[in-house]
């Protein structure tokens, strides 16, 4: 470890994801980064989870790894456990079925050194299918809080969102009442709290799009845990008396919302030349 430059600690949650966790694992790896520690944190799997952990830290090159395995309460539980273990100065949040992108480190933490006000930066990222091919890139738009309160997708990805320290030293941790929608709640307390994000326009990871992810196989569960979050924090929406009344309204602010991040994207350029950005990502994301 080089204690010359910001030390960086990776939380994977991980249950029974033997299928793709080798890949995550790898691409924290593969960045050659001088300072970095990767906490796995398994909800005692059964799958060979296990086994590919215990075999990877007894080998050479596999130093910076640190996992337990036992049961926990879920993904929400298992990662507050890992940002608690973590000792970075910067933390990365890479779910077992994702993948960074080389270089990602090293570009995280020079824009760090060039935002110093900020303390979370997110990026922009791709999704991939089962297969771990390209099949769009996912470039995003400045931080708007009122996007992010509002529109019915979550834009700010938690696979390429890296946080200050001071987020967990000050007891910001994630809401164990939610599982399905933990991210969105967690960036909407932070916003409020004060706390800066910034974005960084380069693709930083890939996130993996598959029949047992929660984006697919507990859709309309996230969705509802994302209506209960909207209404936790929007002042509007709690003035308001009658959830009939609520829905509208949520309907509308979320038409709002999205109608304004379609027109941010659009005037950054994000939607042109998709295809081609695709084609080149596919050569170059191992």
């Amino acid at each position: 470890m080089n204690p010359r430059v910001p030390k960086i600690s990776i939380v994977t949650p991980s249950f029974n994801q033997s299928a793709f966790i080798e890949e995550a694992m790898q691409s924290v790896r593969r960045q050659n980064y001088p300072n970095v520690e990767h906490i796995v944190i398994d909800g005692a799997s059964t799958d060979g989870t296990v086994e590919l952990l215990r075999n990877c830290s007894k080998e050479p090159g596999w130093e910076h790894l640190r996992w337990v395995s036992e049961p926990d309460r879920g993904q929400t539980d298992a990662l507050n456990k890992g940002f608690r273990m973590a000792t970075g100065d910067l933390t990365g949040w890479l779910n077992s079925d994702d993948r960074y992108r080389l270089g990602c480190f090293e570009k995280i933490v020079s824009e760090f050194d060039k935002n110093a006000g900020a303390d979370v930066l997110y990026g922009d990222y791709t999704w991939m299918n089962e297969d771990g091919d390209i099949r769009r890139i996912r470039r995003e738009i400045e931080f708007n809080e009122f996007i992010l309160a509002y529109h019915r997708v979550l834009y700010v990805a938690s696979v390429s969102t890296f946080f200050r320290r001071r987020i967990f030293d000050e007891g910001n941790w994630l809401d164990t009442k939610f599982e399905y929608a933990m991210d969105y709640e967690f960036f909407l307390r932070l916003a409020a709290r004060g706390y800066r994000f910034q974005h960084v326009r380069s693709i930083l990871a890939d996130f993996r799009w598959h029949s047992r992810s929660k984006s697919t196989s507990h859709h309309r569960r996230q969705i509802a845990d994302h209506n209960v979050i909207a209404l936790m924090y929007s002042p509007v929406l709690n003035r308001m008396r009658g959830k009939l009344y609520q829905r509208a309204m949520l309907t509308a602010l979320r038409i709002a919302a999205g109608s304004l991040r379609y027109w941010n994207k659009l005037i950054q350029g994000c939607y042109f030349g998709q295809a081609d950005r695709s084609r080149a990502a596919t050569s170059t994301h191992r």
